[in-house]
């Protein structure tokens, strides 16, 4: 993945905001978003694409794979799978802690 893509300290993300830190277009965002079931963005009242920061970090590695190692969609969704699968240990305390962070910034947002 690029390293030297800079997320914002936040956990929500506009479509041309994540179109931005991706470097790709947005039809592209909502082309994968068919492809990858794991990029699931939030829905405003109005419809608006509402990516979490895990969504914008999945895009980057996903950007990477199909880009720079130059990785079929199916080739990329079996190594996605292949690494979630090596990553289903992460510690609740983890977990809550970013359950946490995601309401907060909720509460902000409705405020």
């Amino acid at each position: 993945m690029d390293d030297k893509v800079n997320i914002p300290d936040r956990q929500y993300f506009k479509i041309g905001e994540v179109s931005s830190i991706a470097g790709v277009e947005s039809y592209v965002l909502r082309f994968w978003e068919t492809e990858f079931k794991t990029i699931r963005p939030k829905r405003t009242e109005t419809g608006q694409r509402l990516y979490r920061r895990s969504d914008v970090e999945l895009i980057l590695k996903i950007k990477d794979l199909l880009h720079e190692k130059k990785f079929t969609i199916q080739g990329a969704k079996q190594h996605l799978k292949s690494k979630t699968e090596e990553s289903q240990t992460t510690p609740p305390a983890d977990i809550l802690k970013d359950i946490r962070k995601e309401l907060q910034e909720i509460r902000e947002l409705l405020n």
